[in-house]
């Protein structure tokens, strides 16, 4: 008998490898994301889940949301442990039968998981790391991360009478990873095939790659939940995240806005941007902007962004 093929609709699986009935917040945005990178990835996937919101919220024992292996370790090892199943995989010679995926959020990605990232992809470890970026630390109470965005209000940069949110900018995390030779691509959830593309690419590459998902936080953010993919296309109009891949050292821009719109209209949505002045919104603006044109000069510029 001839095997079924998978069903589709516009060209992504229906079938699901992430289930429903987990416990996530209505309207979150890293569910969305890791439902489309289970379908990219495959029933032959070994998951390592970094400790945070995704961990928490699909594997509440005695029950989990995983229909392929998944393993948690502690909140800094994701990458070391993704180190381990790749050289088990390569001494049983399955290295390319076998996609090894980290799904972990920007606080054990950006700060607390940052040298075990470092050194997995300083050895050259086969596997796909997935960040998906919801800016703080949500599971354990919204406090900042190295991903929080200037003049967001959190639990430990709280909106004041003088500094109004968080003082800091945020890591150019996607440039730091690419620094170590890896393929690096930025997407996000309002792309659902653009996600499917840049996972199944990283697939390709016989070493590590980095994969950052833009996943709005409903109730860190402080957005209505029926909102969350508004937000997520304004981060992309506004340039506030733009999607880009480095490949070979190569910046590619791999998707422009089709028109302008000011980073005002994504601020606003969130009540974490409440109560900004015209100077801050400004500053914002003029941020995302600088960003927005370091990127076009360094993709025209045709020069590796690292040797």
């Amino acid at each position: 008998m001839k095997k079924a093929k998978d069903k589709t609709i516009n060209g992504i699986p229906t079938k699901e490898l992430f289930a429903p009935g987990h416990s996530a917040c209505a309207g979150c945005g890293a569910t969305i994301a890791i439902r489309h990178i289970m379908k990219a990835a495959g029933k032959n996937t070994i998951v390592v889940l970094g400790t945070g919101c995704m961990e928490v919220v699909s594997t509440q024992y005695p029950t989990t949301s995983w229909r392929v292996p998944a393993i948690h370790g502690a909140f800094e090892n994701s990458a070391a442990i993704a180190s381990g199943i790749d050289t088990a995989l390569k001494y049983l010679g399955k290295r390319n039968d076998i996609n090894v995926v980290v799904i972990a959020g920007d606080g054990g990605t950006y700060d607390i998981g940052m040298q075990s990232l470092s050194g997995a992809f300083e050895r050259g470890h086969k596997m796909t790391y997935i960040c998906y970026n919801n800016a703080a630390y949500m599971n354990t109470g919204i406090q900042r991360s190295g991903a929080t965005p200037r003049f967001a209000s959190t639990t430990t940069t709280p909106r004041g009478k003088k500094i109004h949110g968080n003082y800091y900018g945020r890591k150019e995390m996607p440039f730091i990873v690419a620094s170590h030779g890896a393929y690096v691509a930025t997407t996000n959830i309002s792309f659902p095939h653009d996600i499917i593309t840049r996972v199944k690419k990283s697939f390709s590459f016989d070493g590590p790659s980095y994969i950052e998902v833009f996943t709005p936080c409903t109730t860190g953010w402080g957005f209505s939940p029926d909102r969350t993919i508004d937000v997520a296309k304004l981060a992309f109009e506004t340039k506030f995240f733009p999607l880009f891949e480095i490949e070979n050292g190569y910046l590619k821009i791999t998707r422009k806005p089709s028109r302008d719109v000011p980073v005002e209209e994504f601020l606003k949505l969130q009540s974490r941007f409440k109560g900004l002045t015209k100077n801050e919104i400004d500053e914002i603006q003029k941020d995302t902007n600088d960003y927005w044109e370091r990127l076009l000069k360094i993709e025209q510029s045709g020069i590796k962004v690292f040797k």
